[in-house]
């Protein structure tokens, strides 16, 4: 069984998660502020941190910045307007993921056996038609041929992979992906999905990303 360490002062946040998690097997431990669960992740081993980042007595970029010196335990950030940083700061701070609130249980769980399967070395594939990613290695195919990545695009297609039915607004797409408000996010987005698009070209004929009218993109 899975231990999890849940670092959240965020009372529905918190509860949500706790049920989740229990719910879906994992033994969770939690604290609600940052020095008492950072005490705790360097005393103890878990498979995953999970935590806020606005938290009381110590906040998440010090968390993350004391326990990439001494362990390399997963750590996902619930990052929310607040969070200065986007996701992709967060990342190259140390976090292995972000789930950013409000948030759904389906994605979180999701996120989070993404993260334990990365971590434990188990390939974790999602494809569509002949596209397939390795969430592990990070890596993405068409056929046989990898394309090259930067690391918003390669989020903004492991989104759209791990749920290749759904249409993703520009909204959802940038928040999600970003970590930030959208209010400022259109061109960005616009260009990120021309550079997918032309990145895929180079490879197939074939168009993975649709445009859906008035509502935003969705492969096909």
């Amino acid at each position: 069984m899975s231990s999890i360490l849940l670092i959240e002062d965020e009372e529905n946040s918190h509860q949500l998660l706790n049920n989740v998690l229990h719910a879906n097997g994992y033994q969770t431990e939690c604290v609600r502020n940052g020095q008492e669960g950072l005490r705790l992740a360097v005393k103890k081993d878990y498979n995953l941190i999970l935590m806020g980042f606005m938290l009381p007595l110590k906040r998440g970029e010090e968390i993350l910045r004391n326990l990439r010196r001494i362990k390399s335990t997963p750590i996902i950030v619930l990052s929310d307007e607040s969070t200065m940083y986007n996701r992709i700061q967060l990342l190259r701070f140390g976090a292995d993921e972000c789930i950013k609130k409000p948030f759904t249980t389906e994605e979180a769980m999701w996120r989070i056996e993404t993260v334990l399967r990365r971590a434990q070395g188990i390939a974790s594939v999602l494809s569509f038609r002949d596209m397939r990613m390795d969430t592990v290695a990070r890596r993405v195919f068409i056929g046989e041929r990898e394309m090259s990545l930067t690391e918003t695009e390669y989020y903004i297609l492991e989104l759209m992979l791990s749920e290749p039915k759904e249409v993703f607004s520009k909204k959802e797409l940038f928040e999600n992906v970003t970590g930030e408000e959208y209010w400022n996010g259109e061109n960005t987005m616009n260009v990120h999905i021309s550079n997918l698009r032309r990145k895929i070209a180079q490879i197939t004929q074939d168009a993975y990303i649709e445009t859906v009218y008035r509502v935003g993109y969705r492969l096909r």
